[in-house]
């Protein structure tokens, strides 16, 4: 009996010594998002944004995403691609059209017609291949207006003295914001200073919702996915009967990364250097677990998706390697 009170006493002891560090552990990367990467970036899951001044080393894989590899990302979802001479989203009309073409050729070679009936087997054999060609070329043509046509835009803005091209925003507290972009025939998707300004706002705005658990308030200023993502660490916060609080929210520094639509949808994902006070707290006790009213500097990579007629969310939000 004695042993096993004395056991019991040793457990109890180191529970309350560990206790603390579980707490501190957990809490080091307390601030929204959890100091992982989470979110969707549509069909661009799974490729690393542009690194930027603000962010010069590449992005984290994300660690939470409704996407699976090689599928479609986010809420707007594109026909996958097919590779070969046939292949996009034209392929079935180009295609069955270039087959029949061939199909044709091939019947009159057998029976010696075609587009060049009347000729000998070695001519017709030679009119097939010049048929063939000829649809090849068709084809190529057709194939390659039709991705000119579908091209997904990018962010464009006044050329740099290193041939990319940037945007400056003119308002405090940014810091500037540059842009990577490239000239194409398709109409680029401009982000304007107002956009700019949307970020900034959400920045703060989501920060200041997780620190009051305001869920219905999470869910307006960011899609599903990752409203789903916040309301869980909150619920895992709760069970651990701690809440982290943060506050003075500064954005230094902000780079375009990339900009892009997408079935309908615009996408901007930036680069964002900025402060905040983190800390984390005992409910029961108000006592400081983890963290400080010191602010300390982050800078992650979010992404913002923004339906037609409606206000820009954040999709995605990546740490920073």
């Amino acid at each position: 009996m004695q042993r096993k009170s004395g056991l019991l006493k040793a457990m109890a002891v180191a529970l309350s010594l560990a206790l603390p560090t579980v707490l501190a552990v957990s809490a080091a990367d307390a601030r929204i998002g959890g100091g992982s990467s989470s979110g969707s970036r549509g069909t661009r899951t799974f490729s690393a944004p542009p690194s930027t001044t603000t962010a010069p080393g590449s992005a984290s894989q994300f660690n939470r995403t409704i996407t699976q590899p090689g599928q479609p990302g986010g809420f707007n979802t594109a026909a996958p691609s097919r590779g070969g001479l046939f292949g996009g989203r034209a392929g079935g009309l180009l295609g069955g059209l270039a087959a029949g073409f061939l199909g044709a050729g091939l019947f009159g070679m057998l029976f010696g017609g075609g587009l060049f009936s009347g000729l000998g087997g070695f001519a017709s054999i030679i009119g097939l291949i010049l048929q063939v060609l000829l649809v090849v070329f068709l084809v190529r043509m057709a194939m390659a207006w039709w991705q000119r046509r579908n091209q997904p835009a990018y962010a464009a803005g006044p050329a740099r003295a290193d041939g990319q091209q940037s945007f400056r925003s003119g308002f405090g507290g940014l810091g500037g914001f540059g842009g990577l972009g490239g000239g194409n025939t398709v109409p680029p998707l401009q982000i304007q200073p107002a956009d700019y300004e949307a970020f900034e706002r959400l920045l703060g705005e989501i920060q200041s919702a997780w620190s009051n658990e305001d869920v219905g308030r999470l869910r307006l200023l960011s899609t599903p996915e990752m409203a789903s993502y916040f309301e869980r660490d909150l619920e895992q916060n709760q069970a651990r009967g701690v809440v982290n609080k943060v506050s003075a929210v500064k954005l230094l520094q902000g780079d375009l990364a990339e900009a892009w639509r997408e079935n309908g949808a615009d996408y901007a994902t930036v680069a964002m250097r900025f402060t905040l006070a983190d800390k984390t707290i005992e409910r029961a006790s108000g006592r400081v677990v983890d963290g400080s009213d010191q602010p300390q500097e982050v800078t992650e990579i979010w992404t913002f998706l923004r339906h037609p007629g409606a206000d820009w969310q954040l999709s995605a939000i990546q740490q920073v390697g």
